[in-house]
């Protein structure tokens, strides 16, 4: 029986014929890039430049419904444990040279074994398998019914194996000591995209060009300049200079701002949001955060007035830790204020004068809200119910350090997806023995934040597929709720501000901005 299948025709999944254009296209964005080596980077504009410049086996629609990309068909069993790949006999490498599923199996076998960022979408991964050089079998250490969302992910990026190794790229056990090739990927690539890598310099730009040799339909753009700009009023000025055709981070108050004809603004729903976090087993904490005074800091957060005094109608209000739009991530209840419930809760506690409590946290504007105006919302809350916060922003890195080592009492911090699907949410936020923020929160010290129910729900939603998985990822998302370690607050809108004259200009879930779809 077949879980799932999908034949393709070249109408299907061909995108449009474009005009070619010979100007380049420039794009201002703070470049937040760790590395040009696609199974080493891990960021937005990771995202774009790997699904721009490499091609993974599928990917999504605007509608987020996975469509064929170097597999033409694919399917997998009843219980979700194996996955065949047909790959598209057409595609090819820049270098003119077939995609075959030798390349496929070597790409994800060094994506798990250098032990990055990224690494951990393979870690469900048993073998892969080649039985031929268009057919590749994937077995799942444990069923996944996710892992067709992560074959779609920029970071399951196919890489051309003769190629890259030539470079001193590695995919055996050891990649992750043996590997040499993260400086060749600083000024080459290896893919099967509609863009090559031209060049790159650090701080500067990333600049991208038309491959000639592409397998499909050729991308309208000639090249693509990603230029850095690290603020927002700065991209604005590019954008209505003339000096950029995209400004990517712009917030709702300097979209207000910007006027002219040629300039065209709109604001879609994104999947990012902003949460606050707490640590039972943090060495900080003054008092005990158990499960009634966990709940009284929940209720003591004026959600309602947070969105308006952070993001107004810019974005929207999100219970649990899934973003509203991905499988279970909707129809949660909206989270109580109720100032006199959460007193009752704390001298239930033995907190009737309240307490003070650390919280730290990064000190970053992020998707155009300044966190430390948004913590000051927070204490200002908490106040109301005689918590005193002890504000700290701080460095990310040293919120990093601290978060993961001895813990935070309370900390505010933000979440994008790394691919569509809802697994990842579950794999980060849940109170499941060894997930990050079961760490963060001090499972080791404080073992009763774990919610084994969590686990089990995980696993039987791998095992499921279509409704009654996001039945589950659903029914996990109210367990998160319950578990108030993590307080999702505010989801912002994402804005797209662009000249009138480019086309194409979306937000997608798997790849930020494909750029093959532009034109101008």
């Amino acid at each position: 029986m077949l879980a799932a299948m999908l034949l393709a025709t070249s109408a299907f999944w061909a995108p449009a014929t474009f005009a070619q254009d010979s100007k380049p296209l420039v794009i201002a964005r703070n470049i937040d890039l760790n590395s040009l080596d696609p199974h080493r980077a891990f960021c937005d504009t990771c995202q774009i430049y790997n699904s721009s410049v490499y091609e993974s086996l599928l990917t999504l629609d605007k509608d987020n419904k996975l469509i064929p990309l170097l597999a033409s068909k694919w399917e997998g069993n009843a219980d979700q444990s194996s996955f065949t790949f047909t790959l598209d006999p057409a595609a090819k490498f820049s270098d003119g040279s077939p995609v075959e599923a030798k390349d496929v199996k070597w790409s994800w076998e060094r994506l798990k074994n250098l032990k990055g960022s990224a690494s951990f979408l393979m870690d469900n991964v048993a073998s892969i398998e080649t039985p031929d050089a268009h057919t590749v079998v994937v077995k799942m250490v444990a069923p996944s019914s996710e892992f067709l969302n992560i074959a779609a992910a920029p970071y399951a990026a196919v890489v051309n194996s003769k190629v890259a190794s030539e470079a001193g790229a590695k995919a055996d056990a050891d990649a992750s000591t043996t590997d040499n090739a993260e400086a060749w990927f600083l000024a080459h690539s290896a893919g099967s995209a509609p863009f090559v890598l031209k060049s790159y310099e650090p701080n500067s730009e990333l600049r991208l060009a038309r491959n000639d040799k592409y397998w499909r339909t050729a991308p309208a753009l000639s090249e693509v300049v990603i230029r850095q700009t690290k603020d927002a009023v700065a991209q604005a000025q590019m954008l209505q200079s003339g000096t950029a055709d995209i400004a990517m981070q712009i917030d709702p108050d300097t979209a207000k701002t910007m006027t002219g004809s040629d300039v065209k603004i709109e604001t879609v729903p994104s999947y990012n949001f902003i949460y606050v976090a707490l640590s039972p087993g943090a060495k900080a904490n003054k008092v005990p955060l158990t499960p009634e005074v966990r709940e009284a800091i929940s209720l003591g957060l004026d959600r309602p007035s947070i969105l308006d005094f952070t993001i107004g109608s810019e974005g929207q209000l999100i219970s649990a830790p899934i973003p509203l739009g991905f499988p279970g991530g909707s129809g949660f209840e909206a989270q109580p204020y109720d100032v006199a419930k959460a007193k009752e809760l704390l001298a239930k506690a033995g907190h009737a004068d309240g307490f003070e409590m650390e919280a730290a946290f990064p000190g970053m504007n992020v998707y155009g809200v300044d966190l430390s105006l948004l913590m000051q919302k927070v204490q200002q809350d908490l106040a109301k119910i005689n918590i005193k916060l002890d504000l700290q922003p701080i460095p990310f890195a040293n919120w990093r350090e601290r978060v993961n080592g001895d813990g935070i009492p309370m900390t505010a911090v933000f979440y994008a997806p790394d691919y569509y699907g809802t697994s990842q949410y579950i794999d980060y936020f849940a109170m499941t023995k060894g997930s990050p923020w079961s760490r963060r929160a001090g499972a080791e010290r404080d073992p009763s934040v774990l919610n084994p129910k969590e686990a089990d729900i995980y696993k039987a939603a791998l095992a499921a597929s279509g409704d009654e998985a996001a039945r589950l990822w659903h029914q996990a998302g109210e367990e998160m709720i319950k578990d108030r370690i993590i307080l999702p607050l505010i989801s912002p809108n994402l804005i797209l501000a662009y000249k009138s004259d480019v086309k194409g200009v979306r937000y997608s879930a798997c790849c930020n901005l494909p750029l093959a779809e532009l034109s101008h």
